[in-house]
């Protein structure tokens, strides 16, 4: 094992610096640099997802670095959604059937925090801030870098380098702008964008609503939803069309406007939100997009990791975990080929990005189903439906969210393929009127998964053909 090759690793974001850490338990020399500035030390999250959705396959990752505890102890846990339908009471409907099964809200700025301090105690690490990529040499794995400050310029020499330089990758830039291999890349937008908003604490630091659920104002097109926060705040996404619809970014410009929209839409959100419009127009309005790319490596020296790879839209809640279980992968594929990366990389790609396309498509898929179909009765009957059979027989059944969220032993890919199968048998079933009240809950279990089973023989045939 060459424990002396130096590994480069671009972008301190939460990928970056969970990388750095785990290769620095494993004995590289890491190099980890970001071109923002310090996070422990500046506010630099206005306007970003201040929290995030942190489940069992990013817990899966922070356990490898021996971090689950520090990590659990930033978290709010959510068991479900609640549901908050215009003119009606809010309603919650739960993510598991099983009440140890739910997903946690965590502070961006926080973890991230907690795996920069970790990495920095290690020996083994460097980190820099303020430092911009500005090339990367990727047959000679060089790359050079300008201070923010004082614009001088440093190329840093190493044996690997890793770009987990988020969305918009300066590394991936240079690998699409590289001739001597063939490189593919697409970007797709949402019609739609999104502004963070807040929500603050009550009296001493309570909560105004509920705190142990993922809050959902669905509006057919549009949507607003709220993660609570340690400090008895909440973060608050409002997701709106940029042109379409009575209302959306295009027309909101002045704050009666804003308030309007509220007061009209979201009421019970609106009547806890004093700073509405002041966060509306000091907070950017940023862009949803899905980046997927191949090959993820070249020439075996510089590999993509987490968003640099395949960015997706935030409404699976799986964007950090899928970045976190990428270090995970990985990590297996260095334990097994350790030595030989161009086999480590090839080998690992092949392993995880029919996964990450998966996750890709299942995030989009989610976007529709939580502004439109989560208040939707059918969905509820399904829902419900789901919900007993987890809490009877989990080991037999487990939805589309719980094989994506609570099963991080099965690849995204899998849990796509099977949780689209079963969603498509019990929504058939019950438009059929197929499931009657007289069934009992066994028998409607045999019901569905021999509807799912003929779906997914279907989808097979298809395939082959």
């Amino acid at each position: 094992m060459k424990k002396e090759e130096h590994i480069l690793i671009i972008g301190a974001g939460l990928c970056g610096s969970l990388l750095a850490l785990r290769l620095a338990q494993r004995g590289y020399q890491v190099s980890l640099i970001e071109k923002r500035p310090d996070l422990r030390c500046t506010d630099i999250a206005a306007g970003r997802s201040i929290n995030l959705a942190f489940s069992d396959r990013g817990i899966k990752a922070m356990n490898l670095v021996g971090l689950k505890g520090k990590a659990k102890d930033l978290c709010i846990p959510m068991q479900g959604r609640m549901i908050h339908n215009l003119g009606q009471d809010e309603f919650l409907s739960r993510y598991s059937g099983l009440e140890s099964e739910y997903i946690n809200s965590i502070s961006r700025t926080d973890l991230n925090a907690l795996l920069l301090d970790e990495a920095e105690k290690m020996s083994n690490v460097s980190i820099q801030f303020n430092q911009s990529c500005t090339d990367v040499d990727l047959q000679k794995a060089h790359a050079t870098f300008e201070d923010y400050n004082t614009k001088e310029t440093q190329t840093i020499k190493a044996d690997i380098i890793f770009g987990a330089d988020g969305a918009g990758s300066v590394v991936r830039k240079s690998m699409l702008e590289d001739h001597l291999f063939l490189f593919s890349f697409s970007q797709e937008y949402l019609t739609h964008g999104y502004k963070e908003l807040t929500i603050p604490p009550g009296e001493n630091g309570s909560f105004r609503i509920e705190k142990n659920a993922l809050h959902i104002w669905p509006r057919g097109e549009n949507m607003v939803i709220a993660l609570p926060n340690l400090d008895g705040s909440f973060t608050v996404t409002l997701f709106l069309s940029y042109e379409e619809g009575e209302y959306n970014f295009k027309n909101l410009t002045t704050p009666e406007k804003v308030q309007e929209y509220f007061d009209t839409a979201y009421p019970s959100a609106a009547a806890h939100m004093p700073t509405l419009t002041e966060d509306f127009f000091n907070n950017p309005t940023g862009a949803l997009g899905t980046v997927k790319c191949s090959p993820w490596n070249s020439f075996g020296k510089v590999m993509l990791m987490g968003d640099a790879a395949h960015a997706i839209v935030p409404f699976y809640g799986q964007g950090m975990n899928a970045s976190f279980e990428d270090v995970v992968v990985l990590d297996e594929m260095i334990e097994k080929y350790e030595g030989d990366w161009n086999t480590t990389f090839l080998e690992y790609q092949k392993k995880r990005k029919i996964d990450t396309d998966a996750i890709a498509d299942l995030a989009i898929d989610n976007f529709h189903e939580m502004k439109e179909h989560t208040a939707a009765p059918i969905f509820q009957q399904k829902r419900k439906l789901e919900t007993a059979f987890e809490q009877e027989f989990p080991k037999e059944y487990a939805s589309k969210y719980r094989l994506v969220t609570f099963q991080e032993e099965i690849g995204y890919a899998e849990a796509l393929e099977k949780g689209r199968a079963q969603d498509k048998a019990i929504l058939n079933l019950l438009a059929q009127n197929r499931i009657d009240a007289q069934l009992s809950l066994q028998e409607k279990l045999v019901l569905v998964n021999q509807e799912t089973l003929e779906i997914l023989n279907e989808d097979a045939v298809l395939k082959v053909k």
